[in-house]
């Protein structure tokens, strides 16, 4: 039926095919556990269920008078001025961080009022709120 390079060139191009879509699959399936969308508190409160083994960020205004430090751990209050979520970090802060500033913390969610964060973003100048958290107060 069809000659012999006919076969070796289809099997060579199915044999691209299958690594392409192996190495796009593996590619995206490895950036899945790396991407962390920004939320809200007032989107926490509106979350059906809560994966308490995913990374969360939380975005929005250091509320003031909220921010309580000790040597080694440092507990302050997120708000989008509708809601408000508890955080606990332990590690350096970020020389920027201060009261209604704004402010991303990454971390785990332990219930819908309290995330334990591995990381905190300051904003950059005395004018900056980070883009999403800007987004989410205008939207709320």
């Amino acid at each position: 039926m069809y000659g012999k390079k006919v076969k070796l060139r289809f099997l060579f191009l199915s044999l691209i095919l299958i690594v392409l879509i192996l190495t796009t699959y593996l590619v995206l399936k490895s950036l899945e556990d790396n991407v962390v969308y920004f939320i809200s508190p007032s989107d926490i409160k509106e979350l059906g269920e809560i994966n308490y083994n995913k990374k969360y960020r939380v975005g929005g205004m250091v509320k003031k008078n909220s921010v309580s430090m000790s040597t080694d751990q440092v507990n302050f209050v997120i708000t989008d001025f509708k809601n408000e979520i508890k955080v606990k970090f332990s590690g350096v802060i970020p020389n920027l961080f201060a009261e209604d500033k704004g402010v991303v913390a990454e971390g785990f969610l332990q219930d819908r009022n309290f995330l334990n964060a591995l990381k905190i973003l300051a904003k950059h100048d005395e004018n900056y709120i980070p883009p999403e958290v800007k987004e989410a107060l205008e939207e709320k």
